[in-house]
């Protein structure tokens, strides 16, 4: 059968979309049996910490699956501030691909996620620095507002509120802000505001999910009193998946890719304990619902629902899913007759996935493209397939609200036979861009700007692009939304989802995020335009600062195909002072500016995602000498610096470690390693010595950041050096000179005071504390309030060569055009020429 062709002139919106997986989920007999049991548990649990990674993803698998409790997970930052192993995305980048790690995380243990608006600005010593830099009454308002929403009996807080300066200062804030919003959620005047999107709430305990290492260690653990602690066993075996709860939550935290936390799944008995901080306390130990209602009977006329459940439950047929489907249907009735909004809501949506599985419904809107843009035509492909007996039709199609379902002609959905047609929509004129909703506003270094209450807490990008299933069975009708999609085939992975993006007619982004003049010299700078549409043409220009000059005005493009690009090139001069500035490129196009460009996210382990973000770089026009060293870089854990080396006028070649030999050294002089290096790369290990002689013969190595703990390497440097968890973390901290006279600070360039200032969160971190002798300190600085950390460059000779080590944050620096940063790197680089 094929549906009728019809158009449909608008999209459906909706406020909260579900993740647009890889794959549609197909549940199992297992799984389906699984979600039945689940919907006669009515009761809620909220695990509380700072960063995607600080869960716990045992305690979230064991409640959502063992339980079967509606559990989240409320991480108050996206993960902005951290490194990147897999890729060279760093800040606001960094955190939307964490944010979908969590999201892909979360579909394995059975939790849900959310975050605040708390921007993860880097590592932070205190809770008091914490809370300054963040907005706290922000990220209280919106704690409190996912709480009123979410509603969970339980809160969990990963961390300890009584011990600040003990772990990360954010890790403390989110346990600290817990606490004080416990007895503030059910106060109605407290945020009186988002009472107009949900109610007040009072959760029951809050528990603080403590273990060995709050402790200071196993042993001292082992010999703790945990008689008043709350233990329970994680190390439940689900037979019918045939893992073990501490397997399942390993496969969701090895999902943190970018963080390098894969897990080994564990087997056997493994005990978590639970401090009761806030509440009534549970006289069994191992109840932690002691006392709440978690039956049907929390709400109103919810027995006979609870009856009917249990009945399909013990006559579940393995064999024949679709064989409850009428009494489901049934529940699913009464339950839109419930006044209980909260629950008629949670239960609603479990009830339509399982009439879905059991039915082996099918159904999905493919778009023909990948993109649109506001204001055109979209086609789409609607597939629709019952693989069951149950009688079912499809009533019509919902898009919200122009086309009514009476323009749609009912079809039935006969056992196994493939429906197929196609729709068009119209993509409003005024259609947003999709793109994370949390940096589309200018927020501040702490908190990010969202201004619509409603989104508060939302985890994933917002699309609204969807289609409605109008599905009657038994009478009684239910609408399944699905999000239109983009698919096709792979050669090699077979079946390939996107997400349907919507885009601006032409994007545009400089070439160069960073470009360096060190004389007046002009360059040429270049600008790519992308279509996002057939048929495109306009003028395209690019902004400079005072006393900057580019040529020309502006240049013609034309583009014929959606998705082509091309590259224009302008002639920048920089002014004879000094001067950082602000480039921005754009086009005009029939009259309309368009200054947006796209950054497209693709990793095999989460779902495309379009960022977009102002066409924007820096021109640097420094003050700063180099001597033209041929460098070979040896990339770590993930870093740009290569790139900013090269645009200082540097020769570099990337070096695979495992070609490393002395011949293959023999046209460098100097040889930087890369971020995190010895922590990540195994072959290091076996080319470290080739390295030290290479230095020994007269040439320099530069060895950045390593993090304490596993090193591919018996010893980072030819003399003894520990590296430690010190760290400096306000940019802004005075720094000061122990060996003023030493030639890395005047050779080639002067380095003075003024070249630390504007550094970008965080001056350094893992510097040394420990050092042999023959290493000479060179700078000195701390936080307010401790004590000198002087390891963040160390510069020792080695034979003929020179060997520095340092933890200064150069790969954060060089990519936000620090000047400072750029003249103390050159002259690390001409170490070993100055002797």
């Amino acid at each position: 059968m094929v549906l009728k062709r019809i158009l449909l002139c608008i999209l459906l919106l909706t406020f909260i979309p579900k993740t647009v997986a890889q794959q549609p989920t197909k549940p199992s007999s297992v799984d389906l049996f699984h979600q039945i049991q689940k919907l006669r548990f009515l009761g809620s649990v909220l695990y509380i910490a700072a960063h995607p990674d600080d869960e716990n993803t045992r305690l979230i698998a064991y409640m959502a699956n063992h339980l079967k409790a509606e559990t989240g997970y409320l991480s108050l930052t996206r993960g902005d501030g951290g490194q990147n192993l897999i890729g060279t995305e760093l800040r606001e980048l960094l955190g939307v691909i964490r944010t979908q790690e969590l999201l892909e995380a979360r579909k394995i243990d059975g939790g849900q996620q959310f975050f605040t608006r708390a921007n993860d600005f880097g590592f932070s010593k205190i809770p008091d620095e914490t809370l300054q830099i963040w907005n706290k009454n922000e990220v209280l308002e919106d704690m409190i507002y996912i709480i009123r929403q979410f509603k969970p009996d339980i809160i969990i807080n990963r961390f300890d509120h009584r011990s600040p300066g003990t772990t990360h200062g954010h890790h403390t804030s989110s346990a600290m802000l817990s606490i004080e919003l416990f007895d503030m959620v059910n106060n109605p005047k407290i945020f009186p505001s988002q009472l107009n999107y949900t109610t007040v709430w009072q959760p029951k305990r809050l528990f603080f999910n403590t273990s060995w290492w709050f402790y200071g260690g196993r042993e001292k653990f082992e010999k703790a009193d945990k008689s008043k602690l709350n233990a329970i066993d994680m190390g439940v075996y689900y037979s019918s998946f045939g893992k073990s709860n501490q397997e399942i939550a390993a496969l969701s935290r090895s999902r943190h890719q970018s963080q390098g936390f894969g897990s080994t799944g564990s087997r056997g008995e493994e005990v978590e304990y639970l401090e009761l901080i806030k509440g009534e306390p549970t006289q069994d130990r191992k109840n932690l619902f002691e006392g709440i209602d978690t039956s049907w009977n929390r709400v109103k006329n919810g027995k006979n629902i609870d009856q009917k459940l249990a009945t399909i439950e013990q006559q579940f047929d393995f064999k024949n899913p679709a064989a409850c489907i009428p009494q489901l249907i049934e529940v699913y009735a009464m339950v839109q007759q419930l006044e209980d909004n909260h629950w008629k809501t949670i239960k609603s949506e479990e009830l339509k996935q399982i009439i879905y599985g059991c039915a082996g419904l099918f159904l999905e809107a493919v778009a023909e493209t990948q993109s649109a843009t506001p204001g055109s035509i979209l086609k789409l492909k609607l597939e629709a397939i019952n693989r069951s007996n149950q009688k079912m039709t499809l009533k019509g199609i919902q898009t919200n609200p122009e086309i009514k379902t009476n323009t749609f002609e009912q079809l039935s959905l006969e056992n196994n036979q493939s429906n197929f047609g196609e729709i068009e929509i119209k993509i409003p004129d005024n259609q947003e861009y999709t793109s994370p909703y949390w940096l589309k506003e200018p927020g501040t270094v702490g908190m990010y700007n969202v201004s619509d209450q409603k989104k508060i807490g939302v985890p994933d990008i917002i699309r609204t692009c969807s289609v409605t299933f109008l599905i009657e069975i038994n009478g009684i009708t239910i609408p399944f939304e699905k999000k239109v999609i983009y698919k096709f085939n792979d050669e090699v992975k077979g079946e390939v989802y996107k997400p349907l993006d919507i885009v601006p007619v032409a994007t545009t982004s400089i070439m160069d995020k960073v470009t360096i003049f060190n004389s007046t010299t002009s360059k040429k700078v270049g600008v790519k335009i992308k279509a996002g549409k057939d048929q495109i043409k306009g003028n395209a220009y690019l902004a400079v600062g005072k006393n900057w000059k580019v040529s020309p005005e502006f240049i013609p493009f034309e583009l014929s195909k959606k998705g082509s690009e091309t590259i224009v090139y302008f002639e920048v001069t920089p002014p004879a002072q000094s001067s950082e500035i602000t480039a921005s490129s754009y086009v005009i196009i029939d009259g309309k500016k368009l200054d947006k460009e796209q950054i497209l996210l693709q990793y095999e382990h989460i779902s495309q995602q379009q960022v977009l973000v102002n066409a924007e770089a820096k021109f640097n026009k420094l003050d700063i000498q180099i001597q033209h060293e041929k460098i070979g870089y040896i990339m770590g854990a993930g870093d740009e610096v290569p790139f900013y080396l090269s645009q200082m006028g540097y020769e570099v070649t990337l070096l695979k470690p495992e070609e490393i030999s002395l011949e293959s050294m023999k046209p460098f002089q100097v040889v930087i390693v890369g971020v995190r290096a010895y922590n990540t790369v195994e072959e290091l290990a076996f080319k470290q010595e080739i390295l030290f002689e290479f230095v020994k013969n007269g040439n320099t190595m530069i060895v950045q950041y390593n993090t304490t703990g596993k090193f591919t390497v018996k010893e980072l440097a030819p003399y003894s050096l520990k590296i430690s968890r010190d760290r400096v973390t306000e940019e802004d901290a005075e720094v000061r000179f122990l060996a003023p006279n030493h030639p890395v600070l005047n050779y080639p360039n002067k380095i003075s005071a003024n070249d630390f200032k504007g550094w970008v969160q965080e001056q350094g971190l893992y510097y040394p504390d420990e050092w042999d002798a023959t290493f000479t300190p060179i700078l000195s600085s701390n936080d307010k309030g401790e004590s000198p950390k002087n390891g963040g460059l160390l510069i020792a000779p080695y034979g003929k060569g020179t060997y520095i080590y340092t933890g200064l944050s150069f790969f954060r620096e060089l990519p936000a055009g620090v000047s400072g940063a750029y003249r103390l790197m050159a002259n690390m680089i001409s170490s070993s020429q100055k002797k």
